[in-house]
């Protein structure tokens, strides 16, 4: 595979020569192969120009990224639009990182960078099922890109409502869609208490989110759960296959300064800006005490390209919607069994064991290592 300016890979090592070649050796310059000369350079020409627009292999995965997207959202949603295992039928956009508007606009700002202004981008819900909204422009910065400023995009938000839109892609592609949430799970809650007919077509959820060792809002919680615990809720007991892509794999997934300068080496805008937000997380994040920068979300992206990356296990996984310190909280049942318990007169014993069925594999183990050589080598020269 060969690559133009702009890093897009053709399917030839060079159009203009097979062309060339084509016509030396076909015939025609005479005027019985004039006609077969042309239909032939123009499904060439067509074949480029689908191949340069972004377009990817039949056999892609297809998944729908739902996203509010701050920094580590920009660099999942770029490292997805460069991997060819997937192909991204959509953005939907939830407030949390920023407010539903802001995550609108940087999200048509990041499709418009990669050249994919033909990928549908639709705002969905402004807030929690409950509460109120959470946003963080601490570890965001105030234009929820840690500052990488961008032009203005090109492309046009999709006026369909994000839920309706899943649902919609759902029912087009029954079986074949991998959902990716990686900010609070509000929109995919949304769609499902709208439509549970969705929850058997979806191939697979694979989410940001969770921790079964400790919190990062709080000693208790992750933030996009702890955003809205009710939705994690229902995404987390729909009864589709889960992967939590959480913490506990993503905190020990730190890029460092040689990690940026690799993705610097002869960057076009796509690298450049990705750099860039590298830089800001990795500077905010040692400053409260990491050794580099936490990219959480381009975990998940990597773990629907590639699960080998994580080590998981299956394990029950409640959310705690209520409590005093607590709320938010992903509680994984690592044993899996809770005690049996009985009346006995006027106190309750414990008399054994009993199994509880899993509902999420959680992903205890990365090799970090290679993802991040993955990450880098993804957006290098883009």
């Amino acid at each position: 595979m060969a690559a133009n300016a702009q890093g897009r890979s053709f399917p030839f090592q060079n159009g203009q020569d097979v062309a060339l070649n084509f016509v030396r050796a076909s015939k025609c310059r005479s005027r019985r192969g004039t006609r077969c000369c042309w239909i032939f350079l123009l499904g060439l020409f067509l074949v480029v120009a689908a191949t340069s627009q972004g377009a990817v292999p039949s056999n892609a995965r297809k998944v729908i990224i739902d996203t509010d997207p701050g920094t580590d959202d920009a660099l999942a949603i770029l490292l997805a639009l460069n991997s060819p295992e997937i192909r991204v039928e959509a953005l939907t956009i939830v407030a949390g990182n920023v407010t539903a508007a802001m995550g609108l606009e940087n999200g048509l700002k990041i499709t418009s960078l990669a050249g994919r202004c033909d990928l549908p981008v639709a705002k969905g819900a402004q807030g929690p099922l409950h509460g109120k909204l959470i946003i963080e422009p601490f570890w965001n910065g105030p234009n929820g890109m840690g500052g990488a400023e961008l032009p203005a995009s090109r492309c046009k938000a999709d006026q369909r409502f994000g839920p309706d839109l899943i649902i919609e892609l759902v029912h087009k592609y029954p079986h074949e869609i991998t959902l990716i949430p990686v900010g609070p799970e509000t929109n995919i809650a949304l769609a499902v208490l709208k439509d549970p007919s969705i929850v058997p077509l979806v191939k697979g959820v694979v989410l940001m989110g969770g921790s079964i060792s400790g919190g990062n809002v709080n000693g208790a919680s992750e933030y996009n759960v702890f955003c809205d615990p009710e939705a994690a809720d229902v995404v987390f007991n729909a009864g589709w296959p889960v992967t939590m892509v959480g913490l506990d794999v993503t905190e020990i997934t730190l890029m460092k300064n040689e990690d940026v300068a690799r993705l610097e080496q002869n960057a076009g805008p796509e690298a450049n800006f990705a750099a860039a937000v590298a830089r800001f997380q990795i500077g905010l994040y040692q400053g409260t005490g990491f050794g580099g920068g936490a990219i959480h979300d381009a975990l998940a992206v990597g773990a629907a390209i590639d699960p080998s990356f994580l080590t998981t296990k299956a394990m029950r996984v409640d959310v705690e919607t209520g409590g005093r310190f607590a709320r938010g909280a992903t509680i994984g049942n690592r044993h899996g069994t809770v005690d049996k318990v009985v009346l006995h007169g006027d106190q309750l014993e414990s008399v054994g064991v009993k199994p509880v069925e899993p509902n999420v594999s959680v992903a205890v183990g990365i090799d970090s290592e290679r993802f991040l050589k993955f990450f880098v080598s993804r957006l290098q020269g883009k």
